[in-house]
């Protein structure tokens, strides 16, 4: 009976996990963890890997920020970077990127595509306020997005 091959050490299956996308260092840190590394390896591994540039918390957010633009608030993009660990200087320096993002154009965007017509009754518009809500948009401006909604578009 064949044995299975062993675990490959921490840096090979960080730099494999990095190999698919980007990933914050908490987050690979987890994905390690979870394969059975132990926390001293992990943290050996992951150190070594940002020394040689291959893992950066600002790379990651500055993906995060990219995949998200367009379809989430500017605040749920910072909440999911958040959540996902990354350090406050890499929040910090997506500063620029999230400062490009114009939260009404988005939102006013995203409504149309989801929902093109105005909302006819309390019910849609209650939906249309509970979709861009889910995105992360102040309660202030869907209000304003979808009261306006049938007189600007």
């Amino acid at each position: 009976m064949k044995r299975p091959p062993p675990p490959p050490n921490a840096r090979t299956a960080a730099v494999r996990l990095l190999a698919r996308r980007e990933y914050g260092r908490q987050e690979l840190l987890q994905r390690l963890l979870q394969r059975g590394t132990t926390r001293d390896e992990a943290t050996a591994a992951l150190d070594d890997l940002e020394r040689r540039g291959l893992l950066s918390d600002e790379r990651y957010a500055e993906a995060l920020v990219s995949q998200m633009r367009g379809r989430y608030a500017r605040r749920a993009i910072v909440r999911t970077m958040r959540e996902r660990g990354v350090r406050g200087e890499a929040v910090e320096g997506a500063g620029e990127a999230l400062a490009g993002i114009d939260d009404e154009a988005d939102a006013r965007a995203i409504l149309a595509r989801r929902f093109p017509d105005p909302p006819a009754d309390d019910r849609s518009l209650a939906r249309q306020v509970r979709f861009l809500e889910s995105r992360g948009y102040p309660l202030a401006l869907i209000l304003r997005i979808v009261r306006t909604r049938g007189e600007t578009d």
